[in-house]
């Protein structure tokens, strides 16, 4: 598959949504099962139909990890491309990351398909773990919490008619 769709077909990246979750200087990680081997990542997933990249993100980190995520500030808006030349994939995602507050694990709580467990790692030990990423994003996220981009909530827009609502 080209990187530019044909004539014919139109371009479609795939949007996701990520939870920067921070506590006392380390940040929350899911170590995740990938056709590459096992990968570590932020808690992150695909946007659903019916929902916004807000409650999305929210729904993720909880599905994920396990603890309550509310998103307060959009840390950036991320464009990337990922080609898995054995199984003839070459796909775009358009990310969205949030921070915000978290609440405490709940233990009852079972993680979603696929994750092995979570971790917390210092931004030293997520350097230092930069081959075993998921993507390069992981790390880019890191980067500019650390740098203090945040970005208001009023940024994101979702119609009503998204939700079902209008």
């Amino acid at each position: 598959m080209s990187i530019i769709a044909g004539m014919n077909e139109r371009w479609k990246p795939r949007v996701t949504v990520a939870a920067i979750i921070e506590r006392e200087g380390r940040y929350l990680l899911v170590e995740e099962h990938t056709p590459e081997g096992l990968r570590l990542n932020n808690p992150a997933g695909h946007l659903d139909a019916g929902e916004g990249p807000i409650e999305a993100c929210a729904r993720e980190a909880w599905e994920e990890t396990a603890h309550r995520f509310t998103p307060t500030h959009l840390v950036g808006v991320y464009l990337s491309r990922f080609q898995r030349p054995a199984m003839g994939e070459d796909i775009t995602y358009l990310r969205f990351a949030f921070a915000g507050t978290v609440g405490d694990l709940v233990v009852e709580q079972r993680l979603d398909d696929g994750i092995v467990r979570t971790l917390w790692l210092t931004p030293s030990e997520m350097r230092a773990s930069r081959d075993r990423h998921r993507s390069p994003l992981v790390l880019q996220c890191l980067e500019d919490h650390l740098a203090g981009q945040r970005y208001p909530l009023c940024l994101i827009h979702t119609d009503p008619s998204v939700l079902g609502l209008s």
